[in-house]
């Protein structure tokens, strides 16, 4: 089976002048579909950079990424905006809603980019929100919920057009305790109905639900139990 997500001898430098600053060194990693993986590292890991680049909003200097066994960084940049807004659903620890549009306009968002149609954006959207357990809250403005239904909406807003990985950068990162297990509870659901996701984060609380943990540490990354 062909991983959603695999990286061979990946790297990433960035340059000051003319002096290489390596910051990830030979990233080898895949992910299949229907796992649950999380990510670990400190502030200064690299674990910021390659999540960067698994979302496709950077390219590495060299080795291969690949989405689906697609060849990620030979694309041109209108290929890699197009799979990006088809392939790969982002939930961001500050939610990133659009504070003067619905949790429903916000949700709707990512299907007006693919051009389906309203009325199927409608009915998608619809389906979505009821999912989360916000069927009730789609016309209220993102101010007007609590953070955990924020961050539920910007799931939805994630998962409403079937991406084939939900990548999620510490989703936790802004919620009190309760409404994070509420989240982690969401994500365990999610992953029993098939949904492929990777989590980033710094706590390990977080990365143990997960199905595969890796920890990456000054730009190396291994597996771990």
């Amino acid at each position: 089976m062909t991983p959603v997500l695999e990286t061979r001898q990946l790297r990433k430098s960035y340059f000051l002048g003319r002096e290489a600053v390596p910051v990830l060194h030979g990233i080898d990693f895949s992910l299949e579909r229907g796992q649950y993986g999380a990510i670990m590292g400190p502030s200064g890991s690299g674990k910021s950079t390659l999540l960067n680049i698994l979302g496709c909003l950077d390219r590495a200097t060299s080795g291969q990424y690949l989405v689906e066994g697609r060849e990620v960084l030979t694309l041109s940049e209108n290929d890699l905006a197009d799979l990006r807004a088809r392939a790969i659903g982002f939930v961001f620890q500050s939610f990133n809603l659009l504070p003067r549009l619905t949790l429903s306009q916000n949700v709707e968002l990512p299907l007006q980019y693919l051009g389906i149609s309203r009325g199927q954006r409608r009915k998608m959207v619809a389906e979505t929100l009821d999912r989360l357990g916000l069927g009730d809250r789609g016309h209220h403005l993102p101010l007007e919920v609590s953070g955990g239904q924020r961050q539920r909406a910007a799931i939805a807003r994630a998962l409403v057009k079937k991406p084939a990985i939900l990548l999620a950068d510490e989703p936790t990162g802004n919620l009190d305790s309760t409404t994070t297990s509420e989240v982690l509870e969401l994500f365990d659901e999610l992953h029993r109905e098939g949904n492929t996701i990777l989590i980033i984060t710094h706590e390990h609380d977080v990365a143990i639900r997960a199905q595969r943990r890796w920890k990456i540490f000054d730009g190396n990354m291994e597996e771990t139990a």
